[in-house]
């Protein structure tokens, strides 16, 4: 899918339509020593398997991905409405 660069859409900071740039979300680093993390280390530990049965039949083929909009005026930054597509393609106007 082609998803414009740069659009005008409404900003709620500055209250009026302004141009946005558009930026893909991508995932942050996860942390090592979280509490979800801990927990998998201490179930796995004192036998070789995983704690829960690996879940192999996947539905969904394509993961959603989120344009963020960032206001050139304010720098504010929102999300837009999220598509499943296998490729969002941002692309010049």
């Amino acid at each position: 899918m082609k998803y414009p660069r740069t659009t005008k859409r409404y900003c709620p900071n500055c209250r009026s339509h302004q141009i946005h740039n558009v930026t893909l979300y991508k995932q942050g680093k996860r942390r090592a020593l979280s509490w979800s993390d801990r927990q998998v280390e201490r179930k796995k530990r004192g036998y070789g398997s995983f704690p829960k049965e690996i879940f192999h039949k996947n539905a969904k083929i394509n993961k959603k991905s989120t344009p963020i909009l960032e206001c050139s005026e304010c720098g504010k930054k929102q999300y837009a409405k999220s598509y499943r597509v296998k490729r969002l393609e941002l692309q010049e106007v």
